[in-house]
């Protein structure tokens, strides 16, 4: 390699605008490793070509990426690279949002002005016909709650298409408190056309007709705390109402999760009427 084609650490760190410390950790880290070191002196140097990668790394840390995944994005072909950044861009974008959710409830407790945030539309009431449904139900806690709902509704859905699919929209039961301290159990349920039931190979049941009041709620306000507060909203309606439940309370997605932005409505908080 010939010597013009080699910086020092400093002058590196200099037209890069890494620190030297910041130099170190990245080679600590194998993402900016120098591509020679002098075995006597430790001096370290670096080729030019590598001030677009260091640069590189300055801007995703400034994004506040975490270096695993700053190691990610060093890592894929440069074609790919932008892609993994947009996928890191959108997750964080969707735990904004739903920090930004939870801020405003936080900001309403502490000022004791609860019960604004929350209700973010009109709790409406609706008629719920009896149906016949795919189920599976599980004790799991807060932490575990989200992929467990994604693999078992993915399971009930594959079940259900032999019968065409579900015949309205999936729902989550929650037959008990899940907190930190209580694990539910949790229920998914998916509707189904019950005239194909002796072709379905899972667990089903009958959900009796009922009345339901429920409050609509966007992708931002389902993560975990910030869905309490739109539980409080129906609850609080209910008791206001003078409303005594028949069911568990249950989350009715009716919309494409994987599609819906942070601010896309998804999601019922639902409450059975007696």
């Amino acid at each position: 390699m010939a010597e013009e084609d080699l910086l020092t650490s400093g002058e590196f760190s200099r037209r890069s605008r890494l620190s030297p410390k910041a130099l170190r950790l990245y080679e600590q880290q194998g993402l900016l490793v120098p591509d020679e070191v002098d075995p006597a002196s430790h001096y370290r140097r670096y080729r030019t070509g590598r001030l677009a990668d260091a640069r590189l790394i300055l801007w995703l840390r400034r994004l506040d990426m975490p270096l695993a995944d700053v190691a990610r994005v060093l890592a894929v072909p440069a074609a790919e690279r932008e892609a993994v950044v947009a996928a890191f861009w959108q997750e964080a974008e969707a735990r904004f949002a739903a920090q930004r959710w939870l801020a405003a409830r936080v900001r309403e407790v502490v000022s004791g002005r609860e019960g604004g945030h929350a209700a973010t539309g009109p709790i409406r009431i609706r008629d719920v016909p009896a149906r016949l449904v795919l189920t599976e139900r599980r004790h799991v806690l807060p932490e575990e709650l989200p992929a467990w709902i994604d693999r078992t509704m993915a399971h009930l859905m594959a079940a259900a298409a032999p019968v065409g699919g579900p015949s309205a929209a999936p729902f989550v039961v929650y037959h008990g408190e899940i907190n930190h301290d209580s694990d539910g159990p949790a229920e998914v349920c998916v509707p189904i056309d019950p005239a194909g039931a002796d072709r379905i190979t899972v667990s089903t049941r009958e959900e009796p007709a009922h009345r339901e009041a429920y409050l609509r709620i966007v992708k931002a306000q389902v993560q975990f705390p910030q869905i309490l507060s739109a539980y409080d909203a129906v609850q609080g309606w209910l008791k206001d109402g003078g409303h005594t439940g028949t069911l568990p309370a249950r989350e009715v997605y009716f919309a494409d999760w994987a599609a819906a932005g942070p601010d896309d409505e998804v999601c019922d908080i639902a409450f059975p009427l007696a």
